[in-house]
């Protein structure tokens, strides 16, 4: 099972880009994730990580992963190459079985950046990965949508312009993302092509390639090659991916002939186990924490076998099951731990850090839905998480990419970028010029300070609904979905295309059609 091409639950460079308007638009981006607005930066997080274990715990962790290094040992599947690059860094190759002497893994690791920029075509959207930054970037897989008709249905190719354009237009979206739906009304052998080129036209954010065959990596690297020129791509990350360990302890000749590509390529590969915990790791943190970790070190370390300095991601997805049904649970207490935890030993490793986003196994943007994405969310934030996949858009279990959700969600990042500023406390975020003015049995909303900070004082959310119960009678008893519909539909009616030069588009449209036709369309 792996995040990569359907869903998570189903499968158990070029001109600067123009700017969104500036003004009072800017002004409400700089106080709300609801824009379109002047776009956030990636955040650089002014407060403290949360962790769960100690030192004693994480040693714990830290030594029973080394056990299934060494004695059980990680499968690298219908790969000769991979087995081959262990056998020559020294490790002990049985059949596809990998069995990795004490320390070798760690050994390989301190070749890899403990942060990185991946680039985007407008410098200005660049992002760095790693140490007190966080990225936030959309839903990532599910073949179906719904709809701003309400319709439940497969995704197609308009949808997945229409997500792009979103997370263009959210100004605490800082990334474009990968498969944000599966398009299934273009062949499956082709659609990578359509995905990267909407990223790199419809959006100047960073954005995520293609993993689900060598050949497709392969494709993703030449059109980047492309938008942003080769000696370019050969010393700067442009590109980032999800390489998922197919847990338990099992990389296929997919994810690592699409890891190799990216590596010999310096581009950044995040390693991912995918975690239903109960069916592909043991029902326990601790024993999840175990495996996760020995995972991520033998995908990771391999990447550093391809090309020493290639930079790498530990990342986990980690859910847990309903013991009744088998039905993936989200929100729940023990997935948090885990993010947690693999959080705490991604940094003793040195090594940016994946996890969390907003996730719920909700069937509607109702309030199951807000409560397991919140439970989530706060915990990707509070974990230290370095990049944040689905942090907008994820729907029933991560089968449904909702637009409604999606935009639910992004007021919520814009909040989560205010929470992780921390503390003010300059000279204006002390106020003991407006605690002397107004002194004892006043009120503030007329001094001086006030006056001056009341329009970035506080985060204001673009669609909560605070006023009185009478008048949101009179303006039609609109729940939040309703607002998050409109909402959509007014930014896609208002998108601009940031521009792009003519001939890296004309160049780009040329690779397409070639690879197009050099193959019939297949669809399985």
């Amino acid at each position: 099972m792996t995040e990569t091409a359907v869903t998570e639950q189903t499968r158990a460079g070029g001109r600067r880009g123009r700017g969104a308007s500036g003004g009072a638009a800017g002004r409400r981006a700089a106080r709300s994730g609801g824009g379109p607005g002047l776009p956030m930066p990636h955040i650089t997080r002014r407060i403290a990580e949360y962790e769960v274990l100690d030192e004693e715990g994480l040693a714990i962790i830290e030594a029973n992963a080394d056990i299934i290094l060494e004695e059980i040992g990680i499968e690298f599947r219908d790969d000769e190459e991979a087995l081959s690059l262990w056998r020559d860094a020294g490790a002990d190759v049985k059949g596809a079985r990998v069995h990795f002497p004490k320390g070798l893994c760690r050994q390989l690791l301190k070749t890899a950046p403990r942060q990185f920029t991946q680039h985007a075509r407008n410098p200005d959207r660049s992002v760095q990965i790693g140490g007190k930054s966080t990225v936030f970037a959309p839903v990532y897989g599910p073949p179906f949508v719904r709809d701003l008709d309400g319709n439940r249905r497969y995704a197609t190719i308009e949808d997945f312009h229409n997500f792009v354009k979103l997370a263009y237009m959210a100004p605490s979206m800082h990334h474009s993302g990968g498969t944000v739906c599966e398009p299934v009304d273009v062949a499956v052998n082709k659609r990578h092509l359509d995905m990267v080129f909407s990223h790199m036209r419809y959006s100047d954010k960073p954005f995520m390639g293609s993993v689900t065959a060598p050949e497709r990596a392969e494709d993703t690297v030449a059109m980047c090659k492309i938008l942003f020129g080769d000696e370019f791509v050969d010393s700067n990350t442009v590109v980032i991916n999800l390489i998922n360990a197919n847990s338990p302890m099992v990389f296929d000749d997919t994810m690592l002939g699409a890891a190799k590509v990216y590596a010999r390529n310096n581009q950044a590969c995040i390693v991912s186990p995918f975690i239903l915990a109960g069916a592909m790791s043991p029902v326990t943190v601790a024993g999840t924490l175990t495996q996760v970790l020995a995972e991520v070190l033998a995908g990771a370390s391999f990447t550093q076998l391809v090309r020493p300095g290639a930079p790498v991601v530990f990342g986990t997805f980690a859910a847990s099951i309903s013991m009744q049904s088998g039905a993936p649970t989200f929100g729940t207490p023990e997935p948090s731990l885990v993010s947690y935890g693999a959080a705490q030993l991604a940094r003793r490793l040195g090594l940016p850090f994946r996890t969390g986003g907003s996730l719920c196994g909700s069937k509607v943007p109702d309030a199951q839905a807000a409560h397991e994405s919140a439970a989530t969310l706060n915990m990707t934030l509070l974990a230290g998480t370095n990049f944040a996949l689905h942090s907008a858009g994820w729907l029933e279990g991560g089968l449904v990419s909702s637009f409604e959700k999606f935009m639910i969600d992004v007021d919520q990042l814009g909040m989560m970028q205010k929470f992780a500023e921390g503390i003010d406390l300059s000279e204006t975020g002390q106020a003991m010029d407006a605690i002397r003015e107004v002194g004892p049995g006043s009120h503030y909303l007329g001094c001086g300070h006030t006056q001056s900070n009341f329009q970035s004082a506080f985060y204001r959310s673009s669609l909560a609904d605070n006023n009185s119960y009478e008048q949101w009678q009179m303006e039609g008893e609109t729940r939040i979905e309703g607002r998050a519909n409109t909402l959509a539909k007014e930014w896609l009616e208002s998108y601009q295309q940031p521009d792009l030069d003519p001939g890296i588009a004309e160049g780009l449209q040329e690779f397409i059609t070639k690879k197009k036709d050099s193959m019939p369309d297949a669809f399985t």
